[in-house]
């Protein structure tokens, strides 16, 4: 397993953002959703990741998972108030290691919604 996504399990398995530091490089991309348009930078990419190891983490679990040079696909499933979610984090490291690019997709529409309500709620309370 590449280490970027080794250290992004240690983080959702602890579901604890401080390894984020670390781990995203300061021009890391996120894509969500739940939002339209990219979302640059350190601290934005650190906002969401944070709030999604709140909202997903108590349930979240990663089934497959594939693997290039610099990337890797993540296919996880989670529950959200009983609503059942399965998605895919896409994940582009540098050289040194650090992401670059994460990109998350969800499924089915339900899920979503409830996906989007509880990220809101965590964002801006």
């Amino acid at each position: 397993m590449p280490a970027p996504v080794t250290v992004w399990h240690a983080i959702a398995e602890a579901r604890d953002p401080a390894g984020l530091a670390d781990l995203l490089a300061d021009d890391v991309v996120f894509r969500s959703p739940a939002v339209h348009g990219d979302q640059a930078g350190k601290e934005l990419t650190t906002a969401y990741l944070s709030a999604a190891l709140v909202v997903l983490g108590p349930t979240l679990v990663y089934r497959r998972q594939w693997y290039a040079e610099h990337n890797a696909v993540l296919e996880f499933e989670a529950s959200l108030d009983g609503l059942d979610v399965h998605g895919v984090d896409m994940l582009q490291w540098n050289d040194d290691g650090q992401l670059v690019d994460f990109t998350v997709m969800v499924r089915p529409i339900r899920g979503l919604e409830k996906l989007i309500e509880k990220m809101a709620a965590q964002l801006f309370g």
